[in-house]
């Protein structure tokens, strides 16, 4: 796997681990603090769905020019999951603003730092 954090596409998930985590803690803090989610946390749930979006259409990318991850199957189960994990989990916040709306925000976002962290895994050497 240290390998593959050398690439581009390593580099990018990455990121979208760090982002991720970023606003699971954010939005823990505003759990914590028992306040309403505010508007600018969906902000930054949207902006790592979209970086999630990119990541996946470079992994697909990638796929299409060859370039193998060891294990095909979980590859793209994790690719798939780490796109439709936030939109469903803010679907189903989407009419309560409430303290604990923020909660499922921080398991959302904590769900998809851990799926790009094995997405990454599943890639192996080879990328």
């Amino acid at each position: 796997m240290h390998d593959a954090l050398h690439t581009s596409l390593g580099q990018l998930t990455l990121v979208a681990a760090g982002y991720a985590a970023l606003v699971a803690v954010v939005a823990l803090v505003v759990t914590v603090r028992r306040v309403p989610r505010p508007t600018w946390l969906d902000h930054m749930v949207w902006i790592l769905e979209l970086l999630l979006v990119v990541r996946a259409v470079a992994g697909v990318g990638s796929m299409l020019n060859g370039q193998r991850p060891e294990e095909m199957s979980a590859h793209v189960g994790y690719l798939v999951a780490a796109v439709c994990v936030l939109p469903i989990a803010m679907q189903s916040i989407a009419e309560d603003r409430g303290t604990w709306s923020s909660g499922v925000v921080t398991v959302a976002a904590l769900a998809v730092a851990v799926v790009a962290v094995r997405l990454q895994m599943t890639w192996g050497h080879g990328a």
